[in-house]
Formats: structure tokens, C-alpha cells, sequence
């Protein structure tokens, strides 16, 4: 039975006598072993960690349970994010399971939709404002100083420590770090995570090496590949559309001690990744999780990464977070028939 990240991996934690020890079940992703992918770009150790398995779908769920139960113990009965969907869903669930109030401020028009109604459903009091992510993030930051409302975006530490366990199950899953990790890069807290994670692991000497990471932001929304600030982001993976990242340089920092880098997709690649990644895997995944695996495709291909290593691909979101974009871009049409096997069959044998 899953216990949860703070049961499982509470010595590695910030965790207190007076911590309570909530959970959803988060954690304890699948990783999965890649055949077909691996085979096609000529890899022969390629993983992929399934974090939209949490329970609401996405990888947040890790650091929420770490940032709510600190929010408890400190008694608030408030909690405040901003969001461009994934963050909102799991501060909703947590806050809905402890009896939280939960306030979240939603960038209007860039959120997919299968996000706010999860939101929605957990009964959180969604904003809508006019304005960018960034200053979402702002407006909270400042409203969460004024009053004891507790902030659970990843500028929250407790959310790093719950999300650096990630690290710790793929370490405890292969037997040792990976030599690559090729990971989205949006807000920059979940590289950041990771990053902590596998040090921690290292210096335990759990593992005996650590892991280049290459982190991948989308090119329309890309202001650390490029040294500066976005001001108007645009991407088709919502939940990496951020111009101004709130932990940019611990990102840096990553990616510097790592020996890795972070560099940009366009949307193209992105969307290249998700379909193959569906047809050859059998893995769907929302577009923001693809642009770990377009930035695999790249660097394979600028021999970045060698083929002889062990790679993972953190794929942080389910698919089923914007089904929407699947039925845009479908390529294989719907066929309408009568409702006779022997015309069934035909088509069937044709195909």
C-alpha cells in the first residue's frame, strides 16, 4: 500500500513530531522502461517517470502534501496559489481533504480547461484575473505577507522538499541516479527539486553519482535560455507558459553544478514528442510533459546525450489535463459506419 511521500521518505524530510501525516497516495510513480522510443533514437537505457500518476494527475501532489501539512502545523486555515492549472488542482484536493479554505489566482485564457474544472470540483474559490501568471504570482506573494494565509507555490520550500523525493524513488528504482534527466522547465521549481534530491541521495552515498540535467522550457516562453524576462509568454504546454520563473536561479544553479543544460523546444517539437510518445509508448501525457522528450529527441540528435547511458524523462502531467488539444490535432479520423459486422469487417481488414 502506498503510504505517501512523508510516511515513506520522512527521514529525508522537514517533518516534526506536530507534522501531520496527510496523504492522497501521492508518489510512488511508475517507471516505466521505454523499447519502442529507446529503439527508434538508438538509446539502450530509457526511462520514463510517470508522474501524472498522482493523484490529481500531475507531479504537484508531491510538494503539495509536504507545503499543506506545514500549513497546518502552523495552524492557517487559509491556503493561496497562483496557477496555470496543475498547481490549482492539487492545492484544491489537499486543501478540500484538511478542511482548508483554498483561493487560487487563474491568468485568464491560459488554462487548459480539464485543470480549473479539477479545481472546480475540489470546491476551491477560483479568481480569474487579467493579467500574466508572473503577476498572479506576485499578487499572492504579497497577499500572503499581509495575512496568515498560507502561499503553496514552489516559491514555498516545503513544496521543493516534497518534490525532491522524486529523486529519491527513481535513484531506489534503477539502483543508482540515471546519467541523464531531461525535465520541463516552466516555473523552474521541479528541476530545482530534482537537483536537491539527487545531491541529498549523493552525499547519503545512496547513490554514486549524480545526474546531468537537462532542463527544456518552450520557445515562446523561454527567459532562461535567453537571459531575460518574458513578458508575454506563449506556448501550447499552459503549464510551462511562464515568462519570469520564481526559481530561476536555483535553476541556474542545476544546471551548472550538474554539468547539464537548459535549452528551448518550439511547439512543434513539443507536439512531435506527445503523438509519439502516445503511438509508441502508450504513454499520454499533457504537452508541457512532452518537452522533456522533444528535448531528448534534440539532444540525441546533437549528440548532447550519448546512447550508451541511462536517461529518464520526468513526464509531469497526465494527458487527460487537456484532452482538448488531442481531438485538435488528430490525424486519424473518426470513420462512421452501419451496424453490420460484415461492413465492420471490411474496413477492418483494409486498415
Amino acid at each position: 500500500m502506498n503510504q505517501g511521500v512523508l510516511q515513506t521518505y520522512r527521514e529525508h524530510l522537514p517533518i516534526s513530531s506536530s507534522t501531520p501525516m496527510i496523504s492522497l497516495g501521492e508518489g510512488d510513480t511508475p517507471l516505466v522502461r521505454s523499447h519502442r522510443m529507446a529503439a527508434e533514437l538508438g538509446l539502450e537505457n530509457l526511462y520514463f517517470k510517470l508522474e501524472g500518476c498522482n493523484p490529481t494527475g500531475s507531479f504537484k501532489d508531491r510538494g503539495m502534501v509536504m507545503a499543506v501539512a506545514n500549513a497546518l502545523e502552523r495552524q492557517s486555515r487559509t491556503i493561496i496559489c497562483a496557477s496555470t492549472g496543475n498547481t490549482s488542482a492539487s492545492a484544491a484536493a489537499y486543501g478540500a481533504h484538511c478542511n482548508l479554505s483554498t483561493v487560487v489566482l487563474v491568468p485568464k485564457g491560459n488554462v487548459a480547461r480539464g485543470k480549473i474544472a479539477q479545481a472546480i470540483a475540489y470546491g476551491a474559490h477560483i479568481l480569474l484575473i487579467n493579467g500574466s501568471f508572473d503577476r498572479a504570482l506576485a499578487i499572492v506573494r504579497e497577499l500572503s505577507e499581509r495575512h496568515p494565509i498560507a502561499l503553496v507555490n514552489s516559491v514555498n520550500p516545503y513544496r521543493i522538499e516534497g518534490q525532491k523525493t522524486a529523486a529519491f524513488e527513481i535513484s531506489d528504482a534503477l539502483g543508482d541516479a540515471p546519467d541523464y534527466l531531461c525535465i520541463p522547465v516552466g516555473n523552474a521549481g521541479n528541476i530545482t527539486a530534482y537537483w536537491k534530491g539527487f545531491k541529498e541521495y549523493h552525499e547519503l552515498e545512496a547513490t554514486t553519482h549524480t545526474p546531468q540535467m537537462f532542463g527544456f522550457q518552450a520557445e515562446g516562453a523561454a527567459p532562461i535560455v535567453r537571459g531575460e524576462i518574458v513578458e508575454s509568454p506563449e506556448t501550447i504546454a499552459t503549464a510551462i507558459r511562464i515568462g519570469n520563473p520564481a526559481s530561476w536561479r536555483s535553476a541556474v544553479e542545476a544546471r551548472d553544478e550538474s554539468g547539464g543544460l537548459i535549452d528551448a523546444v518550439t511547439d512543434e517539437e513539443i507536439l512531435a514528442a506527445y503523438k509519439l510518445l502516445a503511438r509508441l509508448e502508450g504513454i499520454f501525457c499533457e504537452p508541457a510533459s512532452a518537452a522533456s522528450v522533444a528535448g531528448l529527441i534534440k539532444s540525441v540528435g546533437n549528440g548532447l546525450i550519448p546512447r550508451d547511458k541511462t536517461v529518464v524523462c520526468i513526464l509531469t502531467g497526465t494527458g487527460l489535463k487537456d484532452p482538448d488539444l488531442a481531438n485538435q490535432i488528430a490525424d486519424i479520423p473518426l470513420r462512421e459506419l452501419s451496424a453490420e459486422s460484415d461492413e465492420v469487417e471490411r474496413v477492418i481488414l483494409s486498415l
